[in-house]
């Protein structure tokens, strides 16, 4: 049996909370406020786990969580925040101060029994997810990892928790997934926040220039290097350098650029000073780097370090949930005057496969803004996508276009789990991966669909 504290000030959800939690064998500490939580733990041992509302009275709960983190006896206490409303910028912040896990209200029986199971089987004592004030995120002009998925929630816990850190990231995808956002966001959680954020596009640099580009060089270290120049590391210091599209990086830079990344110096070419440099490495590519190293065209060590924090941003197809609230946000610009969705529009945005990821929906959204003549746009407003799209075998089915949203979305929701569940032979543990879900996750939508599988 564990001692669980739970702080929440709306009593019907912290009452429903401790009854399942003492269901489940553990014992309680209950408090309404930040302010009363702290008070009671200075007179108790330390908890097995927190679970933390983010709306609090007085001090909100990521104030509460950074307090619980100042303290030693309480810094590796598993914390799990709750919060009514997730946004990328709350699950970023939470994982960022160490949440062990970030739930959205109402919290099933199931849900909570897991995660306790995971929480005293793996930590003792251990640390939890909370975060930040909730914020009007269509307001902000910084990037933003947008999503509310499965799929997107994951990324956004896993990039919080490297914000923590300064180990070198390695964020793979499809074009047009937010690979870029995703590492600005990353540098914007992170302690070189402050710090300069570079990006390079290694594909978008002649190779004879790449090397100048990335080390600098010195005067006349070349024809026409008429000045001292430097290089995006040493511009980079005390920050972050993004590496976008490294797989298309030749193997003669390949090799540099790991002995930079094992030394933490470069040595500007035509001279023979190294420099030091601190510097987060975050490198991007749409290519299979692995099977790059399988045909020898990507080194393998340097993919070993490159790869310390893997981060896989999931295609649009893959995140139906996100279509909407996306193209919400891209209607939100503040540069034109506001338009809105009709409901045969969104039909349409939440059944196409967007083989051009969220980068196309933007430019989407942008382009039917610009030629639309009113302020409501249709399905017409947005034919273009179907004299652009590719022909493809997954396309999905053009019925569901005339379905009423919700039951589009479940048939939608359905063949993608069938599908999933085809390509894994049954096995549902598989199929989860596949669709950027839990496990549990899968179970509960499948129960809801009326399917059946078989598997782990």
């Amino acid at each position: 049996m564990a001692t669980i504290l739970i702080i929440d000030d709306d009593d019907a959800f912290r009452e429903g909370l401790v009854e399942t939690v003492q269901d489940l064998g553990h014992a309680t500490l209950e408090a309404r406020s930040g302010e009363a939580a702290l008070d009671l733990l200075s007179d108790a041992n330390p908890p097995a786990c927190i679970f933390l509302d983010f709306r609090l009275p007085g001090a909100d709960g990521l104030a509460v969580l950074e307090s619980l983190r100042v303290k030693p006896e309480l810094q590796n206490v598993p914390v799990v925040m709750l919060t009514a409303h997730a946004t990328s910028d709350n699950t970023i912040g939470a994982m960022r101060l160490g949440a062990f896990e970030h739930l959205t209200k109402p919290v099933g029986r199931d849900e909570i029994a897991t995660l306790l199971e995971r929480v005293l089987a793996t930590h003792s004592s251990a640390h939890a997810e909370k975060a930040p004030a909730f914020a009007d995120e269509t307001a902000s002009r910084e990037p933003q990892l947008l999503g509310i998925s499965e799929a997107m929630r994951d990324v956004q816990k896993r990039l919080g928790r490297a914000a923590g850190t300064s180990s070198t990231v390695l964020i793979s995808g499809e074009t047009g997934t937010g690979k870029e956002v995703a590492a600005r966001v990353l540098h914007r959680a992170s302690a070189r926040a402050d710090g300069p954020f570079v990006a390079v596009n290694c594909a978008a640099i002649p190779e004879d220039l790449l090397e100048s580009e990335l080390f600098g060089h010195g005067k006349g270290a070349f024809t026409g290097a008429q000045n001292e120049r430097r290089g995006r590391f040493e511009a980079a210091h005390g920050g972050t350098l993004f590496l976008d599209e490294v797989g298309d990086m030749p193997l003669p830079m390949q090799a540099k650029l790991l002995r930079v990344l094992q030394e933490r110096q470069v040595t500007p070419l035509g001279t023979n000073r190294p420099i030091d440099v601190d510097v987060r490495v975050v490198a991007a590519t749409h290519r299979d780097l692995p099977a790059m190293v399988a045909a020898g065209t990507f080194r393998q060590d340097l993919l070993y370090r490159l790869n310390v924090i893997p981060l896989h941003m999931p295609p649009l197809r893959e995140r139906v949930a996100d279509i909407l609230p996306l193209a919400e946000h891209f209607l939100a610009s503040p540069d034109a005057p506001r338009k809105h969705l009709s409901a045969d529009a969104q039909r349409l945005l939440a059944t196409f496969a967007w083989p051009g990821n969220v980068r196309e929906l933007a430019n989407a959204i942008e382009r039917a803004c610009a030629l639309a003549p009113g302020a409501l746009l249709t399905r017409e407003d947005f034919a273009f996508l179907f004299d652009t799209a590719a022909p493809s075998s997954d396309a999905i089915p053009a019925h569901l276009a005339e379905l009423p949203l919700n039951d589009a979305l479940a048939q939608l929701e359905r063949a993608l789990i069938e599908r999933a569940l085809a390509l894994s032979n049954g096995n549902r543990a598989e199929a989860a991966r596949r669709l950027g879900i839990s496990r549990q996750s899968l179970y509960t939508r499948m129960a809801n669909l009326g399917l059946s599988g078989t598997g782990n």
